[in-house]
């Protein structure tokens, strides 16, 4: 999830028509919602801490004339933050490399009824009119080229990417909804349950951390995902070594592709491996045929882990790393802490 992808241009076309409904919109926006809330606001009624205005990675600031009720998600990474916070968007997209399709399946209890806007790449900002936001979050590097059409529909926060910095994206989401302290009381509980987790581990290991491997199968070469990467972040939480093909902080160089023959770049005390899209669209197959990949120590010693790809790459939240945290707990025969 953190590949930059250039949109394709009918994601960009918004006719004159519509265009100037979301200038209307967004005038509306600026003076409360058309139906007396500039007043409200005057009177104090925007709530509290607003009006506001947040720093955007798009520069300046984007003022946010009251508390956001009606929000527009266009990443998974926004559509976990947002619903952690307990606000459910009235639009969001869905993840691009979701082989079944639809919303991440890990946040089905938090988003019944929301309307999907998608394409990620290509959201439909008819779609989004409609819907009469008076927020819209995402990231430069997703939609960097529609950011002028969106401004035009309501406020909207960007973050400049999605992955690695998913803490930092978070507390921006939180300030432009007026929850910084729910964000902060979360981040804590995750943090501590991440290193609880470690410390256990740490314990049944005699000491010593094991390392861990995250390899994605994707339609073309095989990924090993770094500590930069989302899920790398997580790992380091838990305090779990990395491989030396995987110990990258670079935010640049959050993923390394291998081919088949060199899947021993691989190799750890555990393997946790997800696949992005249909297995046969993938090196899949002719990786875990290869010899290289059987003479694995991890391979031989079945500590080997499928978990899903909605979580570990797209989810991009304190949610989604919650299930990662289960995960690792499974697989390194352990009790989840309790939260």
């Amino acid at each position: 999830m953190q590949t930059r992808i250039p949109l394709r241009t009918t994601a960009r076309r918004l006719p004159a028509a519509l265009l100037t409904v979301a200038l209307g919109a967004t005038a509306l926006t600026a003076c409360g919602n058309g139906d007396g809330s500039a007043d409200d606001a005057a009177k104090g009624k925007a709530g509290a801490g607003f009006p506001r205005t947040v720093k955007s990675a798009m520069g300046g600031d984007v003022k946010i004339p009251a508390k956001p009720k009606r929000v527009v998600v266009l990443d998974t990474g926004e559509l976990d933050d947002v619903t952690t916070l307990g606000v459910k968007p009235v639009g969001a997209v869905s993840p691009h490399m979701k082989t079944e399709g639809g919303f991440p399946s890990y946040l089905k209890d938090e988003i019944g009824g929301v309307k999907d806007v998608g394409p990620l790449l290509e959201p439909n900002l008819e779609k989004i009119i409609a819907l009469k936001p008076d927020l819209i979050l995402s990231s430069k590097v997703r939609h960097e080229k529609i950011y002028d059409k969106l401004k035009a529909i309501a406020p909207t926060v960007f973050t400049e990417t999605t992955g690695g910095p998913w803490k930092a994206n978070l507390k921006v989401h939180a300030k432009a909804l007026g929850l910084e302290k729910e964000a902060d009381q979360k981040l804590k509980e995750y943090q501590s349950r991440a290193k609880a987790l470690g410390e256990a581990i740490k314990k049944k290991y005699h000491g010593k951390m094991p390392s861990a491997s995250v390899v994605r199968f994707v339609a073309g070469p095989t990924r090993l995902y770094q500590k930069s990467s989302y899920s790398g972040v997580v790992l380091d939480d838990i305090g779990l070594a990395r491989p030396k093909s995987q110990s990258s902080t670079d935010p640049a160089k959050t993923m390394l592709d291998v081919s088949p023959e060199q899947i021993d770049k691989a190799d750890a005390d555990l393997v946790f491996v997800t696949t992005a899209d249909v297995p046969s669209k993938t090196q899949q197959k002719d990786v875990t045929s290869n010899p290289v990949w059987k003479d694995l120590p991890a391979v031989k010693k079945h500590k080997v882990f499928d978990v899903p790809d909605e979580t570990w790459m797209s989810g991009i939240g304190i949610q989604a790393a919650e299930h990662m945290l289960a995960d690792v707990a499974k697989a390194t025969g352990v009790p989840l802490p309790k939260s």
